[in-house]
């Protein structure tokens, strides 16, 4: 909506900490839908499935569908257990009060299962409660940035919900966040709907804040437009992000398998694209109550004295799926979900951690291969993180200067932890704007650092 603060703007508020948001649940969209996409090499033909796409769904799906044929299941939570107890070890709860998440809406986020529960029939129900000024609800996201599309290939998100009714000041949604600083790291709002208007909306953010290629804080999007059913039925939201041609990627969004809104690369330029989506995501589901967005679009102040307590977000299941990239040495995207080995750099030396001491802190620098398990890099989908020892590659401190060192660390899904690999060969963080250098070219033994990307030899890495 135009001057309307969407989700993006609680982000810009809390920049240095990445705290998840909403609560909903993803499902898959019909084989028919993905592998239309697949075929497809443009934003266009994704933007027109097939015409026997899903239908919509009025009851909760039994089971989370399996992948379609060349594709894989990189996650998934058909939300099975007993009625009244909580989310799985998947997901992890974002508690406080909403007001913290700079977007003006005023629940305040629990853990308890008045909230956040399994109905002991297949679904996860986020309620909110309360009355006036005084409510409570829900937010959950993955506990880790744990699905990307790899170059060269796609990803398909996608849930099965029925959105809340209760009126004015609901404010459903099922988005994507990534690690770092936001809009840098990239946001894709996958449903969003307020005021239990029967509508939704597809949005992406990315580059700046204010302004920028994608226009923050309101990012690029649908606006709101019709979704009948949507409030007594459960349906399908799904967004499909397009790598296959690396030039010219795409994130396209679906209502029941049909495609209603597209963004694409040439929209904000690749630099803002790479640093944004080519990379993992986290999974958050949450539903909020006021804010800027409800505001803004009844030109009021939510939620009323009429506005319904006890309003559920129900989601029968979550699931995403990913086709294989183009693969290959050097940095340009090779290297998908639990790739492990060596990387190596300028004269052929390894990235090690120094002594194969896993405490964190310990340097990461170039050495002489060895096969050690100092030297073996998990390389996770998409190239968001580099593992090693059961920690990440870490920029010390979150540094973004010229000669910031780096180190092994615990994983904790910050904008100081994504290496980006790069066409050229090198390990690009969008956190800082720098690659990942072999300091002076200085033999083994160097501790890395970060510096000005250049496509110097001493920045080119050949990852597993």
């Amino acid at each position: 909506m135009p001057g309307i603060s969407q989700r993006a703007v609680r982000m810009c508020k809390r920049a240095t900490r990445w705290r998840p948001r909403r609560v909903l649940a993803l499902a898959v969209i019909a084989p028919v839908i993905a592998l239309t996409a697949a075929a497809a090499s443009s934003a266009s033909a994704i933007a027109a499935p097939a015409a026997n796409a899903a239908p919509a769904v009025t009851a909760a799906p039994a089971t989370v569908p399996g992948p379609p044929s060349g594709w894989s299941t990189v996650f998934s939570d058909d939300f099975n257990g007993s009625s009244g107890s909580g989310i799985d070890s998947q997901w992890m709860y974002d508690t406080g009060a909403g007001s913290s998440f700079g977007t003006g809406e005023i629940e305040t986020m629990t853990n308890s299962t008045s909230n956040v529960h399994l109905d002991g029939n297949g679904n996860l129900d986020v309620t909110a409660l309360g009355s006036g000024s005084s409510w409570t609800s829900g937010r959950v996201q993955t506990t880790s940035a744990n699905v990307g599309a790899p170059a060269g290939g796609q990803l398909e998100v996608t849930a099965s919900i029925e959105q809340p009714s209760g009126g004015l000041g609901y404010w459903p949604a099922f988005w994507m966040l990534g690690p770092g600083q936001w809009p840098e790291n990239g946001e894709i709002d996958i449903m969003e709907d307020v005021n239990s208007l029967s509508e939704l909306s597809g949005t992406v953010h990315c580059g700046v804040d204010p302004g920028g290629p994608c226009n923050e804080p309101n990012g690029i999007g649908s606006g709101l437009r019709g979704c009948s059913g949507c409030q007594s039925g459960y349906h399908t939201y799904t967004m499909i992000l397009n790598r296959t041609n690396t030039s010219a990627e795409s994130i396209t969004f679906y209502l029941d398998g049909s495609a209603y809104f597209t963004a694409t690369e040439a929209q904000v330029g690749t630099a803002t694209w790479q640093a944004a989506f080519d990379h993992n995501l986290s999974i958050i589901l949450d539903l909020a109550m006021g804010g800027a967005y409800p505001n803004g679009v009844c030109n009021c102040t939510t939620p009323t004295s009429s506005t319904a307590s006890g309003g559920t977000m129900s989601v029968a299941y979550v699931a995403a799926y990913s086709t294989s990239g183009s693969g290959g040495g050097g940095g340009g995207g090779g290297g998908g979900t639990g790739t492990t080995g060596p990387i190596t750099g300028y004269q052929g030396l390894c990235v090690d951690v120094r002594g194969a001491n896993s405490a964190n802190f310990t340097p990461v620098q170039v050495y002489t291969c060895n096969s050690t398990n100092a030297q073996q890099w998990t390389v996770v989908q998409a190239g968001s993180t580099l593992h090693a020892l059961g920690k990440c590659m870490d920029i010390n401190g979150g540094g973004t200067a010229d000669g910031t060192t780096v180190d092994l660390y615990d994983c904790n899904n910050t904008g100081a932890q994504v290496f980006i690999p790069q066409s050229n060969g090198s390990l690009y963080n969008p956190q800082s704007n720098k690659c990942l250098d072999d300091t002076g070219y200085g033999g083994s033994g160097t501790q890395l650092q970060i510096w000005d990307c250049s496509g110097n030899a001493n920045q080119h890495w050949n990852l597993p």
